[in-house]
């Protein structure tokens, strides 16, 4: 009897993804443009704490904004209506975006920007799992989640190079501990720098963007090499 071919269909999509993701990446360190990918649950603030981030942002560098949800166009208006250019992406239901999703946003974007941040699908699963093409990725955890999270969606936790607390301003009507939260966060990634901040106060935002615009004048360095 034939043995039954079989073909791992998720690992075949990650690699083809991962080779793109990479070749996207190579794309956009020689035009000298950093690409945030931004991850989080639904209602953490991505939207917030972009704004304020772009706001930060923006006398130095040209933020553009690429955000990606499965219908409606709430996110990017708001943006747009805050100064700040932005174009809505729509996965067909998809729970994630991906590197040929992240070209086609970047091409309707156009090359107008130094700083490019992805506003990535609402859920702590999915977009871990998905190279973006991304300079850096950034996962975002709000107060009201608990503090237990790392310890449920590891990979998440374990993939980015940044990890942002929003809502600490409303931490004394939670149980949040900030020392178990970087505590199950540092068990995962070691060493990855936590942020706890309030996009409504401004506690800890300047801290995330000084940390934030030392990964962009790195990369724009190493284009620079490349040009040289």
């Amino acid at each position: 009897m034939q043995k039954v071919k079989t073909i791992a269909l998720k690992k075949q999509i990650l690699d083809d993804n991962g080779r793109e993701a990479d070749a996207l990446r190579a794309a956009l360190k020689s035009k000298g443009v950093f690409y945030l990918n931004l991850m989080s649950s639904p209602g953490s603030g991505k939207t917030t704490l972009i704004r304020e981030t772009a706001k930060w942002l923006q006398p130095r560098y040209r933020v553009g904004v690429m955000e990606a949800d499965i219908d409606s166009d709430v996110d990017a208006a708001a943006l747009l209506a805050s100064g700040i250019e932005s174009v809505q992406l729509h996965t067909g239901g998809m729970c994630h975006l991906d590197a040929a999703m992240s070209r086609q946003g970047l091409s309707a974007l156009g090359d107008a920007f130094d700083v490019v941040i992805l506003e990535n699908v609402g859920n702590l699963v999915c977009p871990a799992e998905f190279d973006t093409g991304a300079s850096a990725c950034a996962a975002i955890l709000s107060v009201p989640e608990g503090d237990d999270k790392p310890l449920k969606y590891p990979l998440m936790f374990e993939q980015v190079d940044a990890v942002c607390v929003s809502k600490v301003d409303t931490a004394a009507y939670f149980d949040f501990d900030r020392k178990r939260f970087a505590d199950y966060v540092h068990r995962i990634h070691p060493g990855v720098p936590i942020f706890f901040l309030s996009a409504k106060t401004g506690e800890g935002v300047a801290e995330w963007v000084t940390w934030l615009a030392e990964q962009i004048e790195g990369w724009k360095g190493k284009a620079d090499e490349q040009k040289n």
